[in-house]
């Protein structure tokens, strides 16, 4: 309700921004050999995230890592407009392979 505390203490004025939210929408690893000397197998994740003080609005945040070293990784926190140009970039990537987008 409007004006009392969510459950991280923060008193709510907007039913929408009360709670912080990080929703993990999706992660894999890619499926590259592990033992390649020259490239490490990547973990990645994807998820909706709000809880970013500096962007002020909400975003996509990408994690890539290599595998086996959580916490290690870059995270991008993406605006929508460059989630979507990502999500176009793979598109285009999948579309050369002669894959499905």
């Amino acid at each position: 309700m409007l004006g009392e505390e969510n459950h991280h203490g923060r008193q709510s004025t907007d039913a929408w921004w009360t709670v912080r939210v990080k929703k993990l929408a999706d992660y894999g690893l890619d499926d590259h050999p592990a033992n390649d000397p020259e490239r490490a197998q990547i973990a990645w994740a994807v998820a909706a995230f709000d809880d970013c003080d500096e962007c002020n609005d909400l975003r996509v945040e990408l994690t890539v890592e290599e595998a086996g070293s959580p916490g290690t990784g870059l995270v991008a926190h993406l605006a929508p407009a460059g989630a979507r140009k990502l999500r176009a970039a793979l598109a285009t990537a999948l579309r050369e392979m002669g894959e499905e987008a």
